[in-house]
């Protein structure tokens, strides 16, 4: 069951975060050339991708409980860079996507840019810790 959790944990992210990540980082550049049908279509991915990719946690910490590794150090520094990661999505990038697609109000696109930057090295940060795992016993 474990490796059964562990491969659609691992699916779930490509498929979900892997979209996510990309549009957000073509959205500032759509901003600055005033492309609002692109601007529609990434963001839209960005909030459709950010609701599927809320099984990527489900299925890491199903995962982690299989595995027995819940309490171990760098998982949950994991857990904490993927709540940021997503605070950064819903209360940053997001709401400014959706601001420079409906509101009269001009937007930086170069710190729409700067956030989704953060947003990506939160979820680089992450996928490097599950792929090294500090302290592991099964090598790295």
């Amino acid at each position: 069951m474990t490796k059964v959790l562990l491969s659609l944990h691992v699916l779930a992210a490509i498929v979900a975060i892997g979209p996510v990540t990309v549009a957000a980082s073509m959205f500032p550049a759509a901003v600055r050339r005033g492309d609002l049908d692109q601007m529609r279509t990434l963001h839209r991915i960005c909030r459709v991708y950010a609701v599927v990719g809320l099984t990527v946690p489900v299925l890491g910490l199903a995962t982690g409980a299989s595995l027995g590794v819940l309490t171990d150090a760098w998982l949950l520094v994991s857990i904490v860079l993927t709540v940021l990661a997503a605070v950064v999505l819903a209360y940053a990038v997001l709401p400014t996507q959706a601001s420079a697609l409906w509101s009269q109000d001009p937007v930086d696109a170069g710190r729409l840019g700067m956030v989704s930057g953060v947003f990506n090295l939160l979820w680089a940060t992450v996928v490097v810790l599950m792929i090294v795992r500090p302290g592991s016993t099964t090598g790295a």
